[in-house]
């Protein structure tokens, strides 16, 4: 009499000739009942790549599993046949896709695909996102909520706390601002920590170290609006902090309210906290950058302003996805949001925009090498996804 064991690995390895697959995949023998196809048809080769965190290849009775899609996060899935399988008193449509070599192929539900080829292109970005800026759906992140440092990006947390305190009533754009501190004087002077230059005895107002925080970037600009919202560089960390909090972001931590770490910060004596650098996950920015587009919309006008003099200095904006940019195109119509580099949080950018019948998207790229290509590239990718129609 034949053993159990031997019998089993025949049946195993007949399936698997069956499939088409021979010995060069492995898979797993699935647990639910099979499956029984109502109707099928042949489909023009049609593109597809994964669309959610769920989903396998299975043969079409799904008495095997072939592969996880997780497995394939990247992969661009080619549709040849469509089929209607039943499931007990269930009925779903399910995909027959391969990948581009052949190597991979099985059935799919057609609800864990998205039509369009897989996204290419991303590589150097060490975490990314892609956010739907109306509904908040995260299409495409790659580690997206894992915090790492953010450099400058850090500033649209200080512009939206600004832009509260204005709207709120409790300041004004006229308001002086305190900008005396020796430390903020030195850092203005500073060609590598600074951007903005505070003459002694010279008073700026709100909307000058505004523009300055956000055009130009200038850390010692955003420093000295923080101490104007919240009376002390400490008390608007834990502003920060606590606006965070409120938002329900799990993955961020403020130390600075310039983005600069705490290593450069110290020469200064703004150092603060015992973290080395703002550590915020894509997924989080791209909240915080949707909550400053939705609350004060101004901040996609004054995005598109190439360069301004404040005081007599040149205040540039460094997006270069802007109209008459050497990384702008037509369609995506961006119009912000904000850079940041620091040598350890690498180019950081956030980009936003709208194209033509389609939602606001907001894209965030950290420690990137080529920030605006990859956001590009992201922002193309994004748009192939059928929830971001309006």
């Amino acid at each position: 009499m034949m053993n159990t064991h031997v019998k089993r690995g025949l049946w195993v390895c007949g399936l698997l000739a069956t499939l088409g697959l021979g010995s060069a995949l492995t898979g797993t023998v699935a647990q639910a009942a099979t499956y029984t196809t109502v109707s099928s048809k042949t489909l023009t080769k049609t593109a597809y790549h994964k669309d959610s965190t769920k989903g396998a290849l299975y043969s079409q009775g799904h008495t095997y599993k072939i592969a996880n899609l997780k497995s394939y996060p990247n992969t661009t899935w080619y549709a040849t046949q469509q089929a209607t399988l039943k499931h007990g008193n269930s009925k779903g449509i399910y995909l027959y896709v391969s990948n581009k070599a052949g190597s991979v192929k099985g059935w799919v539900w057609h609800g864990y695909l998205a039509k369009g080829k897989a996204l290419t292109g991303m590589t150097y970005a060490k975490g990314a996102t892609a956010m739907d800026a109306k509904t908040g759906k995260i299409i495409w992140s790659r580690a997206g909520n894992t915090a790492r440092p953010i450099a400058s990006v850090s500033k649209i947390m200080t512009l939206y706390l600004t832009l509260q305190k204005i709207e709120s009533g409790k300041g004004s754009w006229s308001d002086v601002v305190d900008t005396s501190s020796k430390g903020l004087i030195m850092m203005g002077n500073s060609a590598s920590c600074g951007g903005f230059k505070f003459k002694t005895g010279h008073k700026y107002t709100v909307k000058q170290l505004y523009d300055a925080a956000f055009l130009a970037s200038s850390n010692n600009a955003a420093i000295a609006l923080g101490q104007w919202v919240a009376g002390s560089n400490g008390a608007f960390i834990r502003q920060m902090n606590a606006q965070a909090k409120t938002w329900g972001l799990k993955h961020a931590h403020f130390v600075s309210a310039s983005g600069l770490e705490n290593s450069d910060l110290r020469a200064f004596s703004y150092s603060y906290g015992s973290a080395n650098a703002n550590q915020v996950s894509p997924n989080d920015v791209a909240t915080i950058a949707r909550h400053l587009i939705t609350d004060y919309p101004q901040v996609l006008t004054e995005g598109t302003i190439g360069s301004k003099t404040v005081d007599g200095q040149l205040c540039y904006n460094y997006n270069n996805l802007l109209k008459g940019r050497k990384y702008y195109q037509s369609s995506l119509k961006v119009d912000g949001l904000k850079t940041g580099y620091t040598p350890l949080a690498g180019y950081c950018f956030v980009g936003t925009g709208q194209k033509t019948g389609k939602h606001r998207l907001i894209t965030v790229v950290l420690h990137d090498e080529d920030e605006f290509t990859e956001t590009r590239t992201l922002m193309n990718y994004a748009y192939q996804s059928s929830s971001m129609n309006d």
